[in-house]
């Protein structure tokens, strides 16, 4: 039976035995060896490691993308690169890419490969995947639709800076009238100091 993943604290379990013995650490010595499951979900949400490959219930699991990403941080780290480095040529790296530079034995990584092909299958069918520097693309259009059905309003500037917001364009008979109708409250507001004085 293919395992669904590891929980977090499997994962980081993994990644100190793949960085072994010899593993020097990070020179400065600020930063975490082996990185914990706090350092796990940072890296996550900075687009650093991919988000989890599936949820059991409420707990997340990992698989072997998952220990590579880890794995080329800590090796980075260790030869002094910085986060915002390590992130420029990691972010959505290739598997080829991160197996050369995390140089995980093959071992480690048998027992879970199928399983993240499974899960990306399945997240496939599921979602669209969402790329590892989504902030960098430009957001899609919107669906067209009419601005009330889209609940957008159109300000319509009064004097004193006030502004009446409505859920459809007026025509211009609409805003002499509206200016009109609405002297005595743009009065009112100016005595008592909340517009903006001409």
């Amino acid at each position: 039976m293919v395992s669904e993943g590891w929980t977090i604290d499997e994962l980081a379990s993994r990644v100190a035995a793949a960085l072994g013995d010899g593993y020097p650490g990070a020179p400065n010595g600020r930063v975490r060896d082996v990185p914990d499951a706090r350092a796990i979900r940072w890296y996550a949400t900075i687009g650093l490691v991919d988000r989890p490959a599936a949820m059991r219930g409420r707990t997340a699991l990992y698989g072997a993308r998952h220990l590579l990403q880890l794995v080329a941080v800590k090796r980075r780290q260790a030869s002094g690169r910085s986060i915002a480095e390590i992130q420029a040529e990691l972010a959505g790296a290739s598997l080829d890419a991160l197996r050369t530079i995390a140089a995980v034995p093959d071992a480690l990584l048998a027992e879970t490969e199928a399983t993240e092909t499974q899960a990306t299958e399945t997240q496939d069918t599921q979602e669209p995947a969402r790329s590892a520097r989504f902030w960098t693309e430009r957001p899609a259009p919107p669906p067209p639709a009419t601005a009330a059905a889209a609940g957008l309003l159109t300000g319509v500037p009064l004097d004193g800076g006030a502004m009446l917001l409505l859920p459809a364009a007026p025509d211009p008979d609409d805003l002499n009238a509206i200016a009109a109708a609405a002297r005595p409250l743009l009065d009112l507001l100016s005595a008592r100091g909340l517009l903006r004085s001409a």
